[in-house]
């Protein structure tokens, strides 16, 4: 698209994809992390460009979240996403989700292992059952690149500053968040998530619309006012 956009002088804007860091802290509230980070996980079927994918847990609590995460992403309910009880549909299409798996099958042959082995469910529909795979690390498939679909991926760092390091080791540059009960400090790390263009502290990462999209993520703005002025000129009339 970019290419044929290009070729005849016509702007674009491209909508790419993300692997939004998720940072757990020590001092973080672990029920809640846990809880918000199955729900942006798992938000549409983990079909979400700005959905939490890539969990980055200091190691002395690394364990603990991932029991939390495990048993509520466990509860979640497969079914007709029209119904007020289920908690995960389908995806999309029958070959989304055999790459999904391909990526997961991968990373587990590569090291990782899996907290909690999902997978293709039986039966009519594209239905992933919630997957956790744990000890990601650099060279894996779920490491590099997106996971488009619902499968959450656990990275141990051994500190603060390994766990930011880690974040902004990727591709991608759509946002994160990042989880501690010391609000200042969770600012200072949100504004050196450097390569996100929105990062956030003890909450859902949301967009906004005034924002572009960076690296792999894409470029220029799709929302609001601003997506608008994207696609149009400014002109300028001079009386004398």
């Amino acid at each position: 698209m970019a290419a044929a956009a290009g070729a005849n002088l016509k702007k674009s804007v491209l909508e790419l994809g993300g692997s939004d860091a998720f940072i757990v802290l020590p001092d973080a509230d672990l029920e809640q992390a846990a809880s918000v980070g199955v729900a942006s996980r798992f938000l549409n079927c983990g079909q979400s460009c700005i959905a939490a994918k890539r969990f980055i847990l200091v190691d002395s609590i690394a364990e603990s979240f991932i029991e939390l995460f495990k048993h509520k992403a466990h509860a979640l309910r497969l079914g007709d996403p029209a119904r007020d009880d289920t908690g995960l549909g389908p995806m999309a299409r029958a070959d989304l989700r055999d790459q999904l798996h391909r990526q997961v099958a991968d990373s587990v042959t590569a090291g990782a292992t899996f907290a909690l082995h999902g997978g293709p469910a039986a039966g009519p529909g594209f239905f992933y059952e919630p997957t956790i795979i744990d000890h990601v690390g650099p060279g894996m498939r779920a490491y590099e690149e997106e996971l488009f679909g619902p499968v959450a991926i656990m990275i141990r760092a051994r500190d603060e500053e390994d766990a930011m390091r880690i974040a902004n080791d990727n591709r991608y540059g759509l946002g994160g968040s990042v989880w501690t009960r010391d609000v200042k400090k969770g600012e200072r790390l949100a504004r050196r998530s450097s390569q996100a263009r929105a990062s956030s502290t003890d909450g859902e990462k949301r967009s906004a619309p005034a924002l572009r999209r960076i690296k792999a993520s894409g470029y220029g703005r799709e929302l609001s006012v601003h997506g608008i002025r994207e696609f149009v000129n400014i002109k300028t009339v001079w009386i004398k």
